[in-house]
């Protein structure tokens, strides 16, 4: 087997003594070439290198979700091929590794190349599902390109949290679980729109749902992780299924002390739920509208603002070595 191991030499939790532990595990299984990625979208270009090349037939991403996610934007490029395409493995590298845990791999980067390596020799893996969210026609948005997300997306309020995170990493601070909840709370203050949504969900042959403040779209479950702690804001949420999403249209203090609860005791059979939470499952193709720009964030990367986004729900769209 040919592989191409591509490594975020910046991801949160694996030294370069680690990495080169890592790498000499995994070259004794296979013919292995490791690339260090070098600049933001550097492994999305060597994903697509992949999907084009004829002799690799497995990507392999060490690093967070952040790293995951350009492989896979890499890879379908040319769109889904699950048959043809080289497979993907992952090895968790990042703070949270929503992708790979959701997966069922140890979070831990030695275990779940143990791991890996068994599911190699014995044949393993999977076909799932992704996210696919693009610029909707006739809109200020429609020249943005379409982009894949393995595990979920978010319009508004959850993509401000990313945006100050992001912000903050910039400034020299660690991705913490402490840094995302200040954010949560600084959001939550400076939050314009919260007790008057301004996005509108749009589904073929359906009534809109207007006036949400928040709106998470989950490809599988948990949502995220809270340390080992999972946490399910769509607990019916699958790789098997299409996209569920779950909106909330009122966000005062007593609205988010209630589903802020609701997250962090939520669990596989139940999520957050009130006359103000819309939970919507298996959705194939469906619209966010804005009346003002809010921030979109994909896999944990802020990507900007936006006031219309599509997505489409793609059944089997990718190959995983699990």
């Amino acid at each position: 087997m040919r592989a191409l191991l591509v490594v975020n030499p910046a991801a949160t939790t694996t030294s370069a003594r680690t990495r080169d532990v890592l790498i000499h595990a995994l070259a004794s299984e296979m013919k292995l070439e490791a690339v260090m990625t070098q600049y933001r979208g550097h492994a999305r270009d060597l994903g697509r290198q992949a999907a084009e090349s004829e002799d690799i037939d497995l990507v392999v991403a060490l690093g967070g979700d952040g790293t995951v996610n350009e492989v896979v934007n890499g890879l379908l490029h040319h769109g889904p091929d699950p048959d043809e395409l080289p497979g993907l493995a992952v090895v968790p590298g990042g703070s949270t590794n929503v992708f790979a845990r959701a997966l069922g791999l140890p979070n831990d980067a030695v275990e779940a190349t143990g791991a890996l390596l068994d599911a190699l020799r014995e044949g393993s893996e999977r076909t799932i599902g992704l996210g696919r969210a693009s610029g909707v026609p006739g809109t200020d948005d429609e020249s943005v390109s379409a982009r894949w997300f393995t595990f979920c997306a978010g319009l508004g309020f959850d993509a401000g949290v990313i945006g100050r995170v992001e912000q903050q990493r910039e400034r020299g601070r660690r991705s913490t679980h402490a840094l995302y909840l200040r954010q949560v709370v600084r959001q939550f203050l400076d939050e314009p729109h919260r007790r008057h949504g301004t996005i509108t969900l749009e589904r073929p042959g359906e009534e809109p749902v207007t006036d949400l403040v928040l709106s998470i779209i989950c490809n599988t479950s948990p949502w995220t992780f809270l340390g080992n702690r999972p946490v399910y804001a769509s607990p019916k949420a699958s790789f098997d299924t299409g996209l569920d999403i779950l909106g909330l249209s009122r966000m005062s203090t007593a609205a988010v002390a209630r589903y802020a609860t609701q997250l962090l005791t939520s669990s596989p059979e139940r999520g957050p739920r009130g006359k103000h939470a819309v939970s919507l499952h298996d959705l194939t193709d469906f619209t966010l509208h804005s009346k003002v720009p809010l921030p979109l964030q994909m896999d944990g990367d802020h990507l900007g603002l936006r006031t219309s986004v599509a997505f489409t729900g793609v059944r089997r769209a990718l190959r995983v070595i699990v």
